[in-house]
């Protein structure tokens, strides 16, 4: 084995175009996708004050969003809607005039297919109490009822794509949720439509300022009861594997950069296209760093994303999206 001074690994770093040459990891404008949230109204643009430069918009401000995103380089974009109205079932998301059949309407009319418009498929935003499907207290308390929500969000899926949806993302962590979603697709006609499932969603506190953003905390306990425990590893695996055998196209882990390993791990088991989302509490951190002057928000920005993406994510769903756009030019 050759011994220093013949072997200096610095030889590569010494030049700014060598080490670009080098470089193993490149993050660039197409790897990211936009969250963004649409709710009611006309002229609305509302800060979420614990995410900066991040606004809850009616369809016609998110119309003008999207472009700027697209003038920017961003052509892919995930849908939350906020709702008028909000009831046990979360009846107003399988509303054909609902909140993000309108703004799939809307964008699409503005924009064609210069634009990937994904949804977020979940209850929570449309339940009066925050959970992520209907509620039953079969098992002697109040929970969850996995299997009634299924043709729920199922019926939900198929009427946001027959509105514009190019792909939907079911991200409440039922069992079955994923076969169930991808049987109506088929039966109405929308085979074409992919799934990019959450499937390996942990109960995490890095959450909080999206319940800000989406209005959407439960009322009552909390949502261990179907998002993973931070502790497990291997459970993602398994439910990793369960999406794809009924039929995800996408898979998802979630939060980002507390489950680098798991986003190694799920990459290097299943060699499947991986999303990961750099959520809200991961954002709010940098951002309120920043603002304080004790990080280089840019600088940080960028490392974290890239090292999403080094961990094994293709795509990065992140609210520096627009940032980084720029950063990146």
């Amino acid at each position: 084995m050759a011994e220093f001074p013949r072997i200096r690994p610095r030889r590569l770093r010494h030049h700014p175009l060598i080490r670009g040459l080098v470089r193993e990891t490149t993050l660039c404008v197409d790897d990211l996708i936009l969250p963004l949230f649409v709710r009611p109204g006309r002229g609305i643009k509302k800060e979420i004050a614990s995410m900066p430069g991040n606004h809850q918009l009616s369809v016609d401000c998110l119309v003008e969003e999207v472009g700027a995103s697209l003038d920017l380089g961003i052509r892919a974009f995930l849908l939350f809607g906020i709702p008028s109205h909000k009831d046990a079932t979360g009846s107003s998301a399988l509303d054909p005039e609902g909140i993000v059949p309108q703004a799939l309407r809307a964008v699409r009319k503005e924009y064609g297919e210069r634009a990937l418009l994904m949804t977020d498929e979940c209850f929570c935003e449309y339940t009066d109490h925050g959970h992520c499907g209907v509620l039953t207290e079969a098992t002697g308390r109040l929970d969850l009822d996995n299997d009634a929500t299924l043709p729920l969000l199922a019926e939900q899926c198929v009427g946001h794509a027959r509105a514009g949806a190019d792909l939907v993302a079911p991200s409440g962590m039922l069992d079955g949720m994923v076969g169930a979603i991808r049987t109506a697709l088929d039966a109405a006609g929308f085979s074409h439509v992919p799934i990019m499932s959450y499937s390996a969603k942990y109960a995490s506190g890095f959450y909080g300022p999206f319940r800000d953003a989406a209005e959407s905390p439960p009322q009552f306990g909390d949502r261990n009861g179907y998002q993973m425990d931070p502790a497990n590893g291997d459970e993602a695996l398994r439910e990793v594997e369960l999406d794809l055998a009924e039929g995800a196209d996408i898979v998802m882990v979630k939060p980002a950069l507390a489950y680098l390993d798991i986003l190694r791990r799920v990459k290097e088991r299943f060699a499947v296209p991986v999303a990961a989302y750099n959520v809200s509490g991961e954002f709010a951190m940098v951002k309120a760093a920043a603002q304080k002057g004790w990080i280089d928000e840019r600088r940080i920005a960028l490392e974290i994303l890239t090292s999403i993406k080094r961990a094994g994510a293709d795509m990065i769903l992140t609210y520096f999206a627009r940032d980084a756009a720029l950063w990146l030019k």
